[in-house]
């Protein structure tokens, strides 16, 4: 082990005065897992390997067998990069996570908080000799990763060596298996259009461009659960081919690979209903590489995958895809078009010479898929108006068990999972729950655990963000609540968290606008006194896909606004080992109707659940926020209260109409008339006796 390991441990010691190591329960012990990875570098001849937090298709979430980073360094985050040399052990991650990595890792890791290429790259340059050999697995970094790697380590003669397979894998006792479920087709109810129409629709997109790709290459799993819509005109940029290009896809319609395309569903990757497959499809032929002793004798009927005309699944097993691709390549006059962001490195590779390339930075599924149509819009709206329900009654049964002092971060994540469970075509959640108490919630991205589970008290902050997986939609929200007093310190910053999301939602902007230009509103009311957050303001969100859909959202890298995109609005405060604020709401974009100008947009916020007033100074609210405020309050009143008197859920409506009352024009706190709260509160029956 590295000496830090050692010191620490002498550190300990010191302290206190006990002969053995000792490990906090949430830190695993890594020294005989970085021992064997050591030993399987040395016949490679790599000074070091590259551990990313992904899978083999650049998945943000990944299945517990693609945890590679987790099991080699004990940090579970979702983002992060490990660098492991024969004598050190770093990871790499953003703010969100500092505080959970240190938790987690033990004394052979050391902790950089920098979540950039540049910084690890410059760290190699540092630590390895010049002419030396940085492995990675090809499979774990995207064509346009591997690029900002290769273009810092190559001039300072760092090389790096493609390894397809995996170290971690090697060395990995125990690794979970694939999950037992088969691929299934989505029910006919929902199916709008047959595959094979869907088939000819991607060949005529194919058949169209002027640079003649003869197949399309589909890999990330997000693109594989996508729906039909027109596709709209998106740039290309060639690489590896002969001519400068700027090519306009012509109209027409454009569909994602296995899941969206096929109309299935799978259960591969938690909470998103995704499964491990390729496609490649050309003009005649179709290959799909799955895990093939999972596709039913039923699913083999659906595809066809008996008959050879164009119209046929050829199925072939996942792990010969490299294999296929290269014995495709081999014929003559075919190019393969793929999108950089999100193709692997694995099989860029293999695609040589340059004239059988056509690349765009996103394909076009993704961005087609970004914006959603009327039909879509309408059934994601009713996903969410149905979540509010859970969300309305985990906030109320709180309300009431906390003040007993019976519950706790896990009992109230199960409580919010268990309310969804019930509502229509539930299909669980679409995310692990954070379900943060008091200092746990100064970690954005906190889970609870066994070992650190914090019982609820009305001394304490809470925050939970948690979403649903509905067949009609995908939901995602956040809500900060206080039962007992606040300080003035905590309504201040929930309240200026409060005025970033509104001052994001209200905002007009013309169509075409990117997120990363209107971000800094969510920030400007917490920048005013000195307070910001480490994260990103919103992500976009898909229909029964995934809960984070890219690229949608308010980053640099995100594509421009246009109308039908969904996103989240998320910006918050955290105060560490005291408290975290979050207020997370989605919305949809939407035409604003402005005195001059046409073509511009603003936001309609899809998530209908209030906010806690006890936080709220209005004091700090300008009129227009305020206005804003008021008139969300009676959207949830109009569209929530509907639902809730149309399934006979009388105590959640009494609780929603109270915690929507409107908020007067004026005052320093957030405070109701009395007659607003004795019409709200009082039972129907004695109020009509009373008027």
């Amino acid at each position: 082990p590295q000496a830090g390991y050692w010191l620490c441990v002498l550190w300990f010691l010191k302290v206190t005065k006990k002969s053995v190591y000792y490990l906090p329960p949430t830190a695993v012990n890594t020294t005989l897992r970085l021992r064997d990875l050591r030993a399987s570098m040395i016949p490679l001849n790599i000074s070091a390997y590259i551990i990313p937090a992904t899978d083999a298709h650049l998945s943000e979430y990944i299945a517990p067998r693609d945890a590679r980073l987790a099991w080699m360094s004990g940090f579970t985050g979702s983002a992060g990069t490990a660098v492991i040399t024969q004598n050190k052990a770093v990871l790499w991650t953003d703010s969100r996570y500092w505080i959970q990595a240190e938790r987690q890792m033990d004394c052979n890791w050391e902790l950089l908080r920098d979540a950039s290429i540049r910084s690890i790259t410059n760290w190699l340059i540092l630590e390895i000799p010049e002419g030396d050999q940085v492995g990675f697995d090809p499979f774990l970094f995207s064509v346009d990763i591997f690029d900002i790697y290769n273009t810092n380590l190559a001039p300072a003669g760092r090389i790096l060596k493609s390894i397809p397979d995996n170290l971690v894998d090697k060395i990995w006792t125990n690794r979970p298996p694939l999950p037992p479920d088969n691929p299934t087709h989505l029910p006919d109810s929902v199916i709008g259009v047959t595959w094979p129409m869907k088939v000819d629709q991607i060949r005529a997109q194919i058949s169209d461009n002027p640079y003649k790709p003869t197949a399309v290459l589909l890999s990330a799993l997000d693109e594989t659960a996508c729906k039909h819509k027109t596709a709209q005109h998106k740039a290309i940029s060639c690489r590896r081919v002969s001519l400068n290009c700027s090519i306009k896809l012509l109209s027409g319609q454009i569909f994602s690979l296995f899941s969206g395309l096929f109309n299935l569903r799978g259960n591969d990757i938690p909470f998103n209903p995704f499964f491990y497959s390729y496609t490649l499809l050309s003009m005649d032929e179709i290959w799909l590489f799955v895990h093939t002793e999972r596709i039913t004798e039923e699913l083999k009927v659906y595809l066809n995958t008996t008959c050879y005309h164009s119209y046929c699944v050829q199925l072939l097993e996942y792990s010969s895809v490299r294999s296929y691709l290269q014995s495709y390549l081999q014929r003559p006059n075919v190019r393969v078009w793929v999108g950089t962001e999100y193709t692997n490195q694995a099989l860029y590779e293999l695609i040589t010479p340059e004239d059988k390339l056509l690349t765009s930075t996103y394909s076009p599924v993704l961005t087609t898929k970004a914006v959603k149509d009327a039909t879509e819009q309408h059934i994601l709206k009713e996903a969410h108006v149905r979540d509010a329900v859970a969300v309305m009654q985990l906030l109320m049964w709180l309300e009431k068990k906390v003040p007993e002092g019976t519950e706790n971060e896990l009992t109230a994540a199960h409580f919010v999972d268990q309310c969804r469970r019930y509502r229509t075509n539930s299909r669980g959640p679409s995310f692990e729950t954070i379900s943060a108490s008091g200092p746990n919630a100064a970690l954005a991205h906190y889970s609870p655990s066994n070992e650190t589970v914090r019982k609820l008290s009305v001394d304490e902050m809470y925050l939970v963000d948690s979403g649903g997986q509905y067949l009609d939609g995908t939901t995602d929200i956040t809500r900060t609540v206080h039962w007992g007093k606040p300080t003035d310190f905590q309504k201040e910053a929930y309240t200026r968290v409060l005025m970033g999301n509104i001052e994001i939602s209200r905002t007009i902007f013309p169509a075409g606008t990117r997120g990363v230009n209107m971000e800094m509103l969510g920030r400007r009311a917490l920048w005013e006194v000195g307070l910001t957050y480490g994260h990103g303001t919103g992500h976009g969100v898909g229909n029964y896909f995934g809960v984070h859909e890219w690229p949608v959202g308010f980053q640099s890298n995100n594509i421009p606004f246009q109308e039908g995109m969904f996103t989240s609005i998320e910006p918050g405060y955290y105060k560490e080992n005291d408290f975290g604020i979050r207020i997370e709401d989605i919305a949809v974009t939407v035409p604003a109707t402005t005195k001059y100008g046409n073509n511009y947009l603003t936001f309609e916020t899809v998530s209908l659940v209030p906010y806690d007033r006890k936080l709220i100074n209005t004091s700090l609210l300008s009129p227009e926020q305020l206005h804003w405020l008021n008139k969300y309050y009676e959207t949830i009143q109009s569209v929530v209260g509907h639902e809730l008197e149309r399934q006979g859920l009388k105590e959640e409506y009494d609780w929603m109409m109270k915690h929507t009352a409107p908020f007067l024009t004026a005052g320093a706190s957030a405070v109701i008339s009395s007659v607003t709260l004795l019409v709200t509160v009082l039972p129907s029956v004695l109020l009509h006796n009373l008027l």
